[in-house]
């Protein structure tokens, strides 16, 4: 089985997750506000990755307000 690569940019306002047994994810503020990811925020220009570590991890949450725009790519 091939794993899946998924590529979002997320410009609206959401509360949404990183699905749980992801196996590397990276994300990175490309909006005009700071974001909040794993409950940790995140400035604007900022990137956040979690590299491959040999298992699958528990899912990891994001929310972007109105002005914000956050670039999403993970692989399952």
């Amino acid at each position: 089985m091939l794993a899946t690569v998924t590529e979002l940019v997320v410009n609206e306002e959401t509360e949404d997750v990183i699905p749980s047994g992801f196996l590397f994810a990276s994300v990175k503020n490309i909006g005009t506000e700071v974001l909040s990811v794993n409950g940790i925020p995140l400035a604007v220009g900022e990137a956040k990755s979690y590299p491959f570590v040999g298992k699958g991890y528990e899912e990891v949450a994001y929310e972007v307000g109105n002005e914000g725009s956050l670039s999403v790519l993970y692989i399952m």
